[in-house]
């Protein structure tokens, strides 16, 4: 049985009657706005949503997982999407994706009542916020951070420890200056990718530099447009680089070209994710192949299991496997 939290409360929060509440929430305008706007701050404080499918639902199974995310642009998504699609398909769920940069859109949906479950990409959701999915009973599997509870699991990649070896690898071919490439600031494939690279380099005696650590945010162009300003501006540069993605990896190796530099003869340039992109790019890039379409099939299966059986939050780390190709060699002394 959860504890949603009721229009009653909302009202007892504010100080007003349920029906003011009510006529708030709905935009009737016979409310005065001092009023309204106390109701609307009761209201967030307390992560009240209503009951979207009705009262009528309450105690039935809609059928339908929720996918979050704050955009699915990019040939990961397409894997992902899809297998998490076709692996609900065979349970009888289809998938509802909720597509938007605003929190209170998603978490509206979440709390809503609108799904049994949901998959989460985005780690934009507070400590507050996951209190109110936890006493909603609501059930989720993150892809985008490391979490295990009774009714929150996650799948994700070891990207420490690939992080770290893609970092060793280009040690091991004589590379002492390695520039990374990082995505966006608090996503976990992005944080840990980077600290395996500092491991790495912390382990093999080899001084951080804070100048080699440039942003791509995960996008072939944001990330060309930002390698090919540090090629033009560098004094001291790396003889190699380490990227998030394997986006990333190609808007570096396109603004190494661009330059009248070449991969691998000057840089080696090394990316994450083994997407099918990479079989049409030239030189063919040596990258960290991470099982995407496992990590979708695996999220849904996991949800299932805690929607159906009530079962436990469980943290699956997958690995991923260095394919050596054509972007890396031995670094010229």
């Amino acid at each position: 049985m959860t504890n949603r939290i009721t229009i009653r409360e909302v009202a007892k929060e504010a100080n007003v009657s349920i029906a003011t509440v009510s006529k708030a929430l709905n935009g009737v305008d016979v409310v005065r706005p001092a009023t309204k706007e106390r109701v609307m701050a009761a209201a967030q404080r307390l992560h009240y949503v209503p009951n979207l499918m009705g009262k009528q639902l309450k105690n039935t199974k809609t059928k339908m997982l929720g996918f979050y995310t704050t955009s699915i642009k990019g040939p990961y998504f397409s894997v992902l999407v899809e297998a998490i699609a076709r692996e609900a398909e065979k349970h009888g769920y289809a998938v509802n994706v909720f597509l938007s940069a605003d929190k209170r859109v998603v978490l509206n949906s979440i709390l809503g009542g609108v799904v049994d479950g949901i998959i989460g990409f985005e780690d934009f959701l507070t400590k507050q916020d996951l209190a109110a999915m936890e006493r909603e009973q609501i059930k989720a599997v993150f892809i985008d951070r490391n979490i295990q509870e009774k009714n929150f699991g996650s799948v994700v990649f070891d990207s420490f420890e690939k992080g770290k070896a893609a970092t060793e690898y280009l040690l091991s071919l004589g590379h002492k200056k390695i520039a990374f490439i990082s995505g966006i600031t608090g996503v976990y494939d992005s944080d840990e990718r980077l600290r395996g690279y500092l491991e790495a380099l912390n382990e093999a005696g080899v001084s951080k530099r804070s100048d080699y650590q440039l942003q791509g945010f995960f996008e072939e162009e944001r990330t060309r447009v930002r390698v090919q300003q540090f090629l033009l501006e560098q004094k001291d540069l790396p003889t190699a680089f380490l990227a998030g993605n394997d986006l990333s990896a190609i808007g570096t190796v396109k603004a190494i070209h661009e330059t009248k530099w070449r991969v691998p003869d000057d840089f080696s340039v090394i990316g994450f994710d083994g997407i099918d992109l990479l079989d049409y790019f030239m030189p063919r890039l040596t990258t960290v192949k991470n099982p995407i379409q496992l990590q979708g099939v695996t999220a849904v299966n996991h949800l299932i299991e805690m929607i159906e059986e009530n079962a436990c939050g469980v943290s699956y780390v997958l690995p991923g496997e260095l394919s050596i190709k054509q972007s890396t060699k031995q670094v010229n002394e």
